[in-house]
């Protein structure tokens, strides 16, 4: 059956959808010699404007077929070591990770124009990191890590539900320990993309490209 060129008035039509993106330039003369710090800077002014959630980013993983996979994930540690989220071992990502140590983060902040994406391998960070985020993390939170078996099929919501008032009666302060099977994952980059959205669609693009022990910087044409 070949495609109809009919339009289904149930779907908005966004064919003609445009925005523009006059705010800001980015030059490849001017970004900070080390990727990750120029990273800070925007995350920094991410956070500064305010943006939706300046942390979420998409996570980009690949299937033991090589179908890709990505889901929303957020940002907890950014440092010279890499990007590192935390997440259950056990889960699709975690399973998905374990086959192919490689992975791509996006990170879109409409409100300054600018979108960055990262390429690298995956390491687990060490039981210090995620015992020492664990802590960090709000009661409700960590009783939560422990309930779920992330990404596995279960009966009903009301499994979640009674595991839970059974981890609140066992921990009433919410200081459940870190489960086993629940870490972080830290990216250490090889490629990082700094975009920023211009008029015309001529957008900037600067690339950074580990070669040895230095960063290479160049434009790509939008």
């Amino acid at each position: 059956m070949s495609p109809s060129n009919s339009v289904d008035s149930s779907f908005p039509d966004i064919s003609r959808v445009r925005v523009e993106y006059p705010q800001a330039s980015l030059d490849e003369n001017q970004v900070d010699a080390d990727p990750i710090s120029q990273f800070g800077t925007w995350l920094n002014e991410a956070i500064a404007a305010k943006v939706n959630e300046p942390n979420a980013m998409t996570l980009a993983t690949c299937k033991r077929d090589g179908q890709p996979s990505a889901r929303m994930v957020l940002l907890k540690i950014v440092n010279a070591d890499g990007f590192a989220f935390f997440t259950n071992y056990d889960s699709q990502k975690g399973h998905e990770l374990a086959q192919h140590p490689r992975a791509a983060l996006v990170f879109f902040w409409p409100e300054l124009e600018r979108q960055v994406r990262i390429e690298g391998t995956i390491s687990r960070t060490s039981e210090q990191e995620s015992d020492e985020y664990f802590r960090k993390r709000p009661p409700d939170s960590r009783i939560g890590a422990a309930v779920s078996s992330q990404s596995a099929v279960i009966e009903s919501r009301g499994v979640l539900e009674r595991r839970k008032d059974e981890l609140d009666k066992q921990y009433p302060t919410g200081d459940v320990p870190r489960p086993a099977n629940w870490g972080g994952y830290r990216l250490k980059p090889t490629r990082l993309e700094f975009w920023q959205g211009r008029a015309s669609r001529l957008h900037d693009r600067v690339e950074y490209v580990r070669e040895g022990e230095k960063w290479a910087i160049r434009r790509l044409a939008p």
